[in-house]
């Protein structure tokens, strides 16, 4: 199946026995399971990471339910959810608080997640902390979007803000570089700085104000190109040496960490 082809895959690159791994055979398996990317046509590096982690989920948590190892909390919710080593790794919480502009009554509404997509607020230079700043700040809910207020019994305006009510052990944002613009998608080539160390995302969170929870760069996939074409690459940081190393095709190749600044960032680990 996928997980045993991925492990596969990764044991394959640790052993270090080649200039190079080719990807090819887990490409085969997934691709049985997700047609979509069967095809040898252009597909979104964030989709495919979705699913890509839904798999792996899916796979180790089935393990976990077989070899007997689930918590009480586990086996109370069912053996249609529960944890893995994906979820313990990538998945956060966000909690979005709804306040009605008529009667002020505020709900929370809960929503995991394991990707935040981060708009971006400029056209030529912004950084992360910008794109955090637009993600988090509250919006007003008008006209076709508005709520359904119970305490009101109608609908009504509101506002919505979001917090990290759960930060996950390795954040992954998404830079929504294809936006739609009069009626036609685009490429955004925003040059979005962002920090290699000391991220702080307590603004964002109030259970995280009284903790640690400034997060260290570990990872980047970059797309060079438009819409319709295109060719991504990787920056990964040795978690020994702290070396950074370019991932082009068949091309690994030691590079300074003054190279990991692009403009062409698509998706950055933290």
């Amino acid at each position: 199946d996928s997980a045993t082809a991925f492990g596969t895959l990764v044991s394959d690159m640790w052993l270090g026995k080649f200039d190079y791994v080719s990807p090819e055979a887990f490409h085969s398996v997934f691709g049985k399971q997700y047609p979509t990317f069967r095809r040898r046509t252009q597909h979104d590096a964030q989709e495919f990471l979705i699913c890509v982690l839904d798999e792996l989920h899916e796979a180790l948590k089935e393990v976990r339910a077989h070899c007997g190892h689930r918590t009480r909390a586990e086996a109370s919710r069912g053996s249609g959810s529960g944890t893995s080593i994906i979820t313990q790794l990538f998945e956060g919480e966000l909690s979005y608080s709804i306040t009605c502009l008529k009667c002020k009554s505020i709900t929370n509404r809960p929503e995991s997640f394991t990707i935040l997509s981060l708009p971006i607020p400029s056209r030529t230079v912004c950084s992360l902390q910008d794109c955090l700043e637009c993600f988090f700040q509250p919006d007003t809910l008008t006209r076709n979007d508005q709520i359904h207020c119970c305490w009101c019994g109608t609908n009504q305006d509101a506002t919505v803000k979001a917090t990290i009510t759960k930060a996950p052990q390795i954040m992954i944002f998404h830079l929504k570089r294809f936006a739609w613009q009069d009626r036609h998608r685009r490429k955004l080539s925003t040059m979005v700085s962002y920090p290699f160390s000391n991220l702080d995302l307590s603004p964002y969170s109030p259970t995280l104000f009284y903790r640690n929870a400034e997060y260290s760069l570990c990872a980047a996939v970059n797309h060079a190109g438009g819409i319709d074409y295109g060719h991504y690459t990787a920056f990964c940081k040795h978690p020994s040496t702290k070396h950074w190393y370019s991932f082009d095709d068949a091309q690994v190749t030691r590079i300074q960490e003054s190279a990991v600044q692009t403009d062409t960032a698509y998706l950055l680990f933290y």
